[in-house]
């Protein structure tokens, strides 16, 4: 396995991880994830981000690296952008292999450091507007961007070839295809990279929409010929694009959502199931693209990403032992860690001696700036009477999604 260059000096030392393992313990990851990691050579030798210790990830990570430094004991820097350890759990290994090696991080990393790691002796901590000359040219400059998505995180741009490593920002699920760089990724993928970058944005980065927008603002003084994320595809011939779709998803968190539905739905015994067609109905009624998920039988994780973007809601929520079905608990719960804001929300579902699943919504949600339409709860099977509400309910939902202004940002692509 070999080294790709980037720029003059700079190469891709990361892997390509396939697993049946969750990423952070919850999210699937069926089409695998890169694990991207960056060494910059002048004088002296950086490497930007590293592995976790995951099927082999960190054999291939070592050979790339000894294809362009042979003697990995010359690696000068160790800069880690962000502490999580899917890009710091090699840490101990290399601080190993080249024990001279300073480690550069945030002030705030450099607490993570110890935590993780126990290392304490030769760890810096740079600020933003800091720089590392490495030489012959090549010259680093941070900038702190906390909360995309840990306190501690950081960017770090290298000034000649002007490269952005930004780690997690800009990031994507979804294994490489044997192409590393945007401008290589065949046209029929282009679908694919598109959802596997919004499910990673809803799934790892939305709670923190807010500081992407913060980041993308301090980053924008700055001349960007190439973004070099930890994840996914590296953006050679368009960092720009990955830029506005950032700011587009960070803005659906912002009442700038697509004017679609995302239907997330249980059923036990099949009378929820029964008004959900009828809601349907009154959403295809009015032209709107409905994305319908069932819970459990899916995983959340996808589910996310359809109502992530969708400005409307409408979620089937059986009664279940006086509360709401957990399964529909639960991503509720979900929802509301990743600060899925201004919805318009149509409630519904089936009980049976007694209600409960619609007081449980009312509690859980009334601190998510959502606009709530009147729920269609019922006992038992739905009435002919339920079913016609179920259906005005849904044309309702649809209606007042399709009034959402259009987008102000993000549209050029």
């Amino acid at each position: 396995m070999r080294a790709i260059e980037l720029a003059d000096g700079v190469y891709w030392v990361g892997t390509n991880l396939q697993t049946e393992d969750l990423f952070e313990g919850i999210w699937p990851i069926p089409h695998g994830v890169s694990l991207n990691s960056y060494l910059v050579r002048g004088d002296k030798v950086a490497i930007i981000d590293l592995v976790r210790e995951w099927t082999g990830t960190s054999g291939n990570m070592l050979q790339r690296i000894k294809s362009v430094l042979p003697n990995v004991g010359d690696i000068d820097y160790i800069v880690l952008n962000h502490l999580e350890p899917d890009h710091t759990g090699w840490l101990f290994t290399l601080r190993q292999l080249a024990p001279n090696a300073e480690i550069i991080t945030s002030p705030k990393g450099v607490d993570l450091v110890r935590a993780f790691y126990g290392i304490e002796d030769n760890v810096r901590a740079v600020q933003t507007g800091d720089e590392l000359d490495l030489g012959q040219g090549k010259k680093f400059v941070f900038a702190e961007i906390p909360n995309v998505h840990w306190p501690e995180t950081m960017a770090t741009y290298e000034a000649s070839t002007q490269i952005l490593f930004p780690c997690d920002a800009f990031g994507s699920f979804g294994g490489l295809k044997g192409v590393i760089f945007d401008d290589e990724v065949p046209a029929a993928d282009q679908e694919f990279w598109e959802e596997e970058m919004l499910r990673y944005y809803a799934n790892i980065v939305a709670t923190f929409s807010p500081n992407v927008l913060k980041a993308i603002d301090a980053l924008g003084g700055i001349e960007i010929k190439m973004i070099a994320p930890s994840h996914g595809r590296i953006w050679r011939a368009h960092p720009e694009l990955v830029i506005k779709k950032y700011v587009r998803y960070a803005n659906y968190n912002q009442d700038f959502a697509e004017p679609e539905v995302c239907v997330a739905w249980g059923s036990m015994y099949g009378n929820t199931e029964i008004m959900l067609q009828a809601i349907l109905e009154g959403i295809a009624s009015e032209g709107v693209v409905a994305h319908v998920h069932r819970l459990p039988n899916e995983d959340v994780s996808y589910v996310l990403s359809d109502a992530y973007k969708s400005a409307g809601l409408a979620l089937g929520m059986p009664t279940y032992e006086y509360k709401m079905f957990p399964p529909l608990k639960y991503f509720l719960d979900l929802l509301e860690l990743k600060h899925m804001y201004y919805k318009k929300v149509l409630p519904f579902g089936a009980f049976g001696w007694s209600g409960g699943a619609q007081k449980v919504f009312d509690g859980m949600t009334e601190n998510m700036k959502w606009d709530v339409l009147d729920g269609v709860f019922f006992q038992g099977r739905p009435t002919d009477e339920d079913l016609a509400k179920g259906r005005e309910q849904g044309a309702e939902l649809a209606r007042q999604v399709k009034e959402i202004p259009p987008k102000a940002v993000g549209e050029e692509y």
